[in-house]
């Protein structure tokens, strides 16, 4: 009783009682969140580690598809334009539809390539199409 007596007859007392309050209850609700957030970065899936770790994750992610998938496809690409670049007359190429033949003449883009047994088949072939410089593996097993 004596508190509500109080409270209306000195209305100053209130206001700074009130801001009081409002300041304890920001003070609250900030130490509640920074509360919150310490808990939610330490219960995360990557060892407490957070944002940083999930980015080193997503980093070692990416390493390992480049050193398991694309250095390799660039390694052999690489290799098989060193081979097609120093083709020369007289090699016997395959072509990337399995057709073997034997280099007659040799142009910018374009291989001339002789097919066949008697040799009389002329074919222009891009030079990209070339897959391999070797003969073909003929032997006749009875």
């Amino acid at each position: 009783m004596n508190l509500l007596l109080s409270l209306l007859t000195s209305p100053s007392v209130v206001m700074e009682s009130s801001k009081e309050a409002v300041t304890q209850a920001a003070q609250a609700a900030v130490e509640g969140a920074n509360q919150a957030t310490q808990a939610a970065t330490s219960s995360s899936g990557f060892g407490g580690f957070g944002t940083i770790g999930m980015i080193i994750y997503v980093l070692a992610l990416i390493l390992i598809f480049y050193f398991l998938a694309i250095r390799p496809s660039k390694k052999r690409e690489k290799e098989l334009k060193e081979m097609q670049a120093s083709i020369k007359v007289g090699d016997e190429v395959v072509t990337s539809s399995g057709f073997y033949g034997k280099v007659v003449e040799i142009g910018e883009q374009i291989i001339t390539v002789e097919f066949g047994t008697n040799r009389g088949v002329r074919v222009p072939v891009k030079k990209s199409e070339i897959i391999g410089n070797k003969a073909p593996d003929v032997s006749l097993e009875k």
